[in-house]
């Protein structure tokens, strides 16, 4: 009986993760927006980018949750503009203190997350048109409520959630950050994560191994709800006011852009946070330079459906098998091959 050689032990080596790729793109683009303009490294920016990467980032954290799934969720951006309002209105016509208005704020977003998945599992209406109609709905709430006015915000405390900088660091970036590590946690090292990969990769089978498909997509959804929700608390205390139409500008848009380009399958079931985050970071960073390069606004839509484009067909092509790169493969790769192969013809 022939034993085939094995690489564990007889060759140790270094493997770079997979989110190596898109990280050095991101340092590509960041090197390259300095030797284009020199305002783009200069730190007021940087803090301009990592506030506004800060909301992209929650939206794209949420978004990966239901995208792992082979979900996707719309409608967040309009839970944006529906938080952002509801914090507003519970401070300045209930008298709720921020303190208390601030959790029931996430909890609303949160049950609108969890309505997405809900209407999803008992209707078996594919994601995209449930989350389409909610798109509609969660936007109209706020504009309805508001009369389409903005409503300001008078609870100087509310202000720290926007705008405290706790070590010369934005909080909503800390706060960004801490949700980052608890997501990878959670997906990677909980049942929970698992489940979430399993229905992502094949439903059908997960359904048959005694996993509940249906408590996995409530939860993917009410995640992906209390993101958008700390978006537009972000949004709020940044500007002090409740805007009925913010995060209803590219920000679905980048969120989606951010999660495919990191390496997040829109087919489910492979994909990673980190991944997904350096990618809302690498949007968020293209945006920004187009910004100070003064470039017109109308061509980063253009351009950020083309980075799309790009990540969706190298994701079609990666998981139908017809995009491999066999001078990827390390010489030490190859001898490990040829060992093994030899091995086989002695057999």
């Amino acid at each position: 009986m022939s034993r085939l050689a094995s690489p564990r032990g007889q060759h140790p080596r270094f493997r770079l993760p997979n989110e190596a790729g898109i990280a050095i793109v991101f340092l590509a683009v960041m090197l390259g927006g300095f030797i284009a303009t020199p305002n783009f490294l200069t730190v007021s920016n940087m803090m301009v980018l990592l506030l506004n990467g800060a909301v992209i980032g929650f939206l794209c954290l949420g978004q990966s949750f239901v995208l792992l799934t082979g979900g996707i969720d719309l409608s967040c951006g309009s839970i944006v503009a529906m938080t952002c309002v509801v914090a507003a209105l519970l401070m300045e016509r209930f008298g709720v203190p921020w303190q208390a208005a601030v959790p029931l704020v996430m909890l609303v977003g949160a049950f609108a997350g969890m309505v997405n998945g809900w209407l999803i599992e008992r209707t078996k209406v594919p994601p995209f048109i449930v989350t389409f109609a909610t798109m509609g709905v969660a936007a109209s709430i706020p504009q309805i409520i508001t009369g389409a006015e903005s409503i300001r915000v008078t609870q100087i405390g509310y202000g720290l959630i926007g705008q405290s900088r706790p070590f010369g660091i934005p909080f909503p970036v800390l706060a960004l950050l801490v949700a980052i590590v608890l997501a990878a946690l959670l997906l990677r090292k909980t049942v929970t994560g698992t489940h979430i990969y399993a229905v992502g990769g094949n439903a059908d089978a997960a359904r048959l191994s005694g996993i509940s498909v249906p408590r996995v997509t409530l939860f993917v959804y009410s995640i992906s709800g209390l993101c958008a929700a700390c978006g537009g608390l972000i949004y709020g205390s940044r500007l002090m006011t409740g805007y009925p139409t913010a995060g209803r500008g590219d920000e679905l848009f980048f969120s989606i852009a951010g999660a495919v380009v990191g390496g997040v399958s829109l087919f489910g079931g492979s994909g990673s946070v980190v991944g997904a985050m350096i990618g809302a970071m690498l949007i968020a960073a293209i945006s920004n330079l187009m910004n100070v390069l003064n470039v017109s606004a109308y061509w980063q839509p253009l351009v950020i459906g083309l980075i799309i484009l790009v990540g969706v067909t190298l994701d079609t092509l990666r998981s139908s098998k017809r995009l491999s790169f066999p001078w990827l493969k390390s010489r030490r790769d190859r001898k490990f091959v040829q060992h093994n192969d030899s091995l086989k013809s002695t057999s």
